[in-house]
């Protein structure tokens, strides 16, 4: 017994049989979480390395502590600056999604 692999059907959804099927009012958008994610992290690796090599160069070490480990200090600020904008970027996000659930609910009540 031979098993064949699983063949597509070949009937495609019209875009003029989808719109009868569908009300396009009803349809809600929502954000793509990927999107804002990658904003997130992509800004606070930005933001870090702008913040952390501003700190580094002024550093002076006559007025300042000692600082052995320029490279961890710049690393450990990047990453932090880095999680705080992508969770921002994820609050953001999810007050979105709420905000377009509510329009939805308003445009069905109506």
């Amino acid at each position: 017994m031979t098993s064949t692999p699983e063949q597509p059907t070949d009937h495609v959804a019209d875009d003029v049989e989808l719109r009868s099927v569908v009300d396009p009012a009803s349809v809600r958008r929502a954000p793509r979480y990927k999107g804002f994610f990658v904003v997130g992290v992509v800004a606070g690796i930005v933001l870090g390395l702008a913040f952390g090599l501003y700190l580094l160069s002024t550093f002076d070490p006559e007025r300042d502590l000692p600082l052995e480990k320029p490279g961890v200090w710049l690393s450990v600020i990047v990453l932090v600056s880095t999680t705080l904008t992508t969770l921002i970027a994820g609050l953001v996000a999810s007050i979105i999604d709420r905000r377009s659930m509510r329009r939805r609910d308003a445009n069905r009540g109506v």
